[in-house]
């Protein structure tokens, strides 16, 4: 297979709060399903995530918590990556963007070539003022009447409801997030970003993504028909990357606006990588502007105006950066436990499974498997933990798991553990064989599109497939009648096995390396153009080991009973 180069990027979390389901199932699990496959047929792969540590969130948490900023985003920061090494999800790098000091020198860099390219106008302007926080209200504090559609609820920057573009001012029955209090007009001086210059060009290269995922392409284009409006990319605060003008008196006491500077992250993330690689300043040029590497950025459907229209905008305006090959974004993940209606996930109402509580009780597997099993790769689906629990037990216990071990023991108990010969394989057996070489190619084909749901589904297709050749062949019987038949039947089994291993891997990363251990497989068996290699006859196989416990019990901790849990940093 040609080697390819990939930049792969998950979007920012704020670092104000642990993560909850829903945050993996809307791009940090795909992003790692996709990056575990590029790796496996051997692509070139460079994995970017970190925390979005400015802006008005940190400062609120700060606030609540007692605390400076960059303490509570140190913290958070750290909860989440625990939380993402528990999954198996492994970065190249998790910074933030109060932790990577190279970020401010390249956000600052990236504010002046638009300034200097004439993308950016100042502005003095008219923005809402909480008079009780003594504060300017970025776009998400403050909560009104949509202008648009009349939905209650809408946030300054974007309804939820009709999915348009709101510009705060322009709210009905304004108030503030943070205190409630109705806020005021005051005159601000602000630079604007001229974002309806690249409608245009915009409109054409989304036009040509025939791959794309519908809700991201159609939403973009429906967007675009609206019209985009000019956007502010400065704020008046103190946590934040300074504007970098010193000679002008107005940019005094501004900072970059958060939306601006959290994408930028990714290169700076990189650089930041490349450097504690021994690289030179500059090479993250390598992974952002070589049009040989193509970048790919996960996200949940909350960040499509961000990565589709705004930040490629941005590029386009610097001009030297390569534009996203795909945005793969999942819709919302809803939550519904026992006895109640579905609901979003929500911090404040407690409706939420936290990663941390979960990894306490449980292994990261079953969760992966679940998740991807009702990714909501196309519409919203639901978190419920009981089926969580049902297809762990009736899928991965009964069908994958269940093949694994029937014949792990078998071979050790009736073949002293080694692999038995092939011997004058059968019509069956032959069709056993090709199914399982074929898998590789269906489930790559799959991935390669984004579907990872199907992708998984062709696995267990593949497991339920593969019990039933063992029933049908029947090799306790043969045992009896024809020894070499027998060894032929786990012969055929233990390779299916190491093919499912292989194809299993981006997915259940865990039960992936049991496996490989179980049949002494070495790092290049277990690669993807591999999976379909023959074990050698005779090799000594590793202990049988369950791959996946039965699970019983309720949802983690007091989520279930929809109790707020709450984190801070002093815990």
């Amino acid at each position: 297979m040609a080697k390819r180069r990939f930049t792969v990027t998950a979007a920012l979390p704020y670092s104000n709060g642990v993560l909850h389901v829903g945050h993996i199932a809307g791009c940090y699990l795909p992003a790692d399903i996709f990056v575990r496959y590029l790796r496996s047929r051997g692509d070139e792969v460079l994995f970017i995530c970190g925390s979005d540590d400015h802006g008005v969130p940190l400062l609120l948490a700060a606030r609540q918590e007692g605390k400076l900023p960059r303490e509570v985003a140190d913290f958070y920061r750290a909860q989440q990556k625990r939380d993402y090494d528990g999954l198996g999800i492994r970065f190249d790098i998790y910074s933030g963007t109060a932790a990577a000091e190279v970020h401010t020198e390249i956000s600052q860099r990236f504010f002046l070539k638009l300034l200097e390219n004439g993308h950016l106008e100042k502005r003095t302007s008219e923005q809402l003022y909480d008079p009780e926080a003594r504060m300017f209200l970025p776009d998400r504090y403050v909560e009104g009447i949509c202008h648009h559609c009349g939905t209650g609820g809408a946030r300054g920057d974007q309804c939820e409801a009709c999915g348009r573009l709101i510009e705060p001012t322009e709210l009905l029955q304004p108030r503030s997030v943070i205190t409630g209090a109705t806020p005021e007009l005051r005159e601000t001086v602000h630079w604007f970003f001229r974002l309806p210059e690249f409608e245009g060009r915009l409109r054409e290269w989304i036009r040509g993504k025939d791959d794309w995922r519908p809700m991201v392409k159609n939403f973009s284009l429906g967007l675009l028909e609206q019209g985009l409006p000019f956007r502010s990319i400065t704020r008046d605060l103190d946590w934040g990357i300074p504007v970098p003008l010193e000679d002008d008196p107005d940019a005094k006491g501004k900072v970059l606006y958060v939306w601006f500077d959290a994408p930028i992250g990714y290169v700076s993330f990189t650089e930041q990588w490349c450097r504690e690689q021994g690289g030179e300043p500059g090479e993250y040029e390598r992974w952002w502007k070589d049009p040989d590497c193509k970048i790919i950025h996960f996200i949940g459907e909350d960040n499509v105006i961000f990565h589709v229209l705004t930040w490629p905008a941005m590029l386009m305006a610097e001009g030297t950066f390569q534009l996203p090959e795909n945005v793969p974004a999942n819709c919302f993940l809803n939550i519904q436990f026992p006895g109640e209606d579905e609901t979003k996930i929500s911090k404040s109402r407690g409706t939420a499974i936290w990663i941390n509580d979960y990894l306490e009780q449980y292994e990261a597997d079953p969760l992966r498997y679940y998740l991807t099993m009702i990714a909501p790769e196309r519409q919203r689906t639901a978190f419920k933990f009981e089926d969580l629990i049902r297809r762990n037990n009736e899928e991965l216990v009964a069908a994958l798991g269940n093949f694994v071990h029937r014949n792990m023991t078998f071979t050790h108990r009736y073949f002293a553990g080694a692999v038995p010969p092939c011997a004058a394989p059968t019509e069956q057996d032959r069709a056993q064989l090709a199914m399982a070489a074929g898998l590789p190619d269906r489930v790559s084909a799959l991935l390669e599109g984004y579907r990872f749901k199907e992708a998984l589904q062709e696995v267990m297709a593949a497991a339920r497939e593969s019990n039933r050749y063992f029933d049908y062949r029947q090799p306790w019987v043969l045992r009896k009648e024809d020894k070499a038949a027998c060894g032929t039947v786990i012969n055929v089994c233990l390779n299916t096995i190491k093919t499912l291993a292989v194809v299993m891997g981006p997915f259940l990363p865990f039960a992936a390396d049991k496996v490989a251990a179980m049949l002494s497989a070495t790092p290049q068996e277990m690669a993807w153009d591999a999976a379909a290699g023959l074990l050698p006859e005779g090799r000594a196989l590793g202990d049988p080991e369950i791959l996946f416990e039965k699970l019983e019990g309720p949802a983690p901790d007091d989520a279930a009973a929809g109790v707020p849990h709450e984190r801070s940093a002093g815990d």
